[in-house]
This record gives structure tokens, C-alpha cells and sequence, in this order.
């Protein structure tokens, strides 16, 4: 099997040199840019299986880099933010990241995080499950779930792994209304630190890739004071 692969961006090189040490020990293949033009390169001329993306960074800021890299790529990104800056969190959500860590972290901590990425993003089949392949349709939205590829009237739309999976979640269960707490529990998992504000941020992202009126919704509805459905 293929080493997984990744890219550590921090303009401090200390902590890219213990990230890259604690993921070479996991046996990773480990890609490192110190600045955000660096980083964009890297993530153009490679194929990554996760970025850790630090938000302050020389030349191009982590968010810069970030909503870059999703134009033409869903590889998961995870910021690394500084401790407290609740407004750097929600930013790099908005901007298209999947995750965040806050600085300091114990990397142990960046370890699991990514394991869980790495879980949640696998192909079912690798753990010898075979699964015909899934499609979900709804209106002019659907999903490969195999190929984990969002259409939406036949053109393909870039999701986020964390947006997919969402959507994904919502679609195979439709008219079931998910609580903002349950949501968090089912797409990011019982350890992730984050609040709820995550899952609001992701559905207003869901909603503007894939609703005609991001306004008016016709897929993904709120049932006010109890949380999130998708509408069949």
C-alpha cells in the first residue's frame, strides 16, 4: 500500500520539523513549505492526503492559500490556528477548511486528528467491504458516495470532505431533522473540540454551492430551534 502523504506549512521551523519527524515515525511521506506561495506550489505539482496549514504565514496568509488550494482541490486541510483566535477558526471554515488545531498542540493531538480525517475519508472497500458503488439523487443534486463527487444539474461542484460528508449524511436520511450537537458528533466525531458555530458555517457553505437561493433553500432546510434536514 501507497505511503499516505502530506504537507506541513509553518513559517516556524522548529514545529515543522517535529510535525514532519512524529508523521515520519507513522511511516508518511512528508512534504514541508514555509511560506504561502511555497505551499501553493507544493499543492499544485502534488497529490496530498491531508495539509496542515498554518493561518500566519509570510507572502500568503494560511486563509489565502487555503481558498486557493480549493479551487481545484478537496484534499482535507487542517488549520493550525493561534490559541483563543475563535475568529481565525471561523475564518479558515469559511474559507474551506476542514478542520483546525490551536497552537499549542501536543502532537499526539495533530496525530489523531489526522487518523480520523484519514478514517472517515477511506473507501469502505479498503477494509475488505464489498459495496456496490453508491449513488444519491435528489432533484438536480447527486452524489457519488463512492468516488465522494457532488453533482448538481450534471457539473461537477468542488465540496469539502467535511461539506461532503454533511451532505452526504443529510441526503441518505432525508426529512430526518439532525440537532447542530448531533451533526458535530456524526461528521466531526465525539472528540472534535470545536462548537457548534462549525456546523452552521459548513451548511451556509453547503447552501451556496448547491442551492439555486441560498436564501430560500430547497435542499438543505433549518427546522428552527432544533437543527438541520434535507428536504426529499
Amino acid at each position: 500500500m501507497a505511503k499516505k502523504r502530506a504537507l506541513v506549512v509553518d513559517d516556524e521551523k522548529l514545529i515543522v520539523k517535529g510535525i514532519r519527524f512524529s508523521l515520519e515515525q507513522d511511516d508518511m511521506q512528508v512534504d514541508c513549505a514555509y511560506d504561502g506561495e511555497e505551499a501553493l506550489e507544493y499543492a499544485h505539482n502534488n497529490q496530498y492526503d491531508i495539509i496542515l496549514l498554518d493561518v500566519m504565514l509570510p507572502k500568503l496568509t494560511g486563509f489565502e492559500v487555503c481558498q486557493q488550494i480549493r479551487e481545484f482541490s478537496n484534499v482535507p486541510i487542517v488549520m493550525l490556528t493561534a490559541k483563543g483566535e475563535d475568529m481565525d477558526k471561523i475564518l479558515g471554515l469559511e474559507y474551506g477548511a476542514d478542520d483546525y488545531i490551536t497552537k499549542p498542540f501536543n502532537i499526539l493531538e495533530v496525530k489523531a486528528r489526522i487518523k480520523a480525517i484519514m478514517r472517515r475519508i477511506e473507501p469502505k472497500r479498503i477494509m475488505g467491504e464489498a459495496s456496490p458503488a453508491k449513488v444519491v439523487e435528489h432533484g438536480e443534486v447527486r452524489l457519488d458516495c463512492e468516488g465522494r463527487r457532488a453533482f448538481i444539474a450534471g457539473k461537477e461542484i468542488g465540496l469539502t470532505a467535511k461539506e461532503f460528508e454533511l451532505l452526504e449524511l443529510l441526503m441518505t436520511n432525508p426529512d430526518k431533522v439532525y440537532s447542530r450537537e448531533n451533526l458535530l458528533h456524526l461528521v466531526w466525531g465525539a472528540d472534535y473540540p470545536g462548537d457548534v458555530r462549525t456546523v452552521d458555517v459548513h451548511v451556509r457553505r453547503l447552501r451556496e454551492k448547491i442551492e439555486p437561493n441560498p436564501s430560500e433553500p430547497q435542499y438543505v432546510y433549518t427546522k428552527w430551534g432544533v437543527g438541520y434536514y434535507f428536504r426529499n
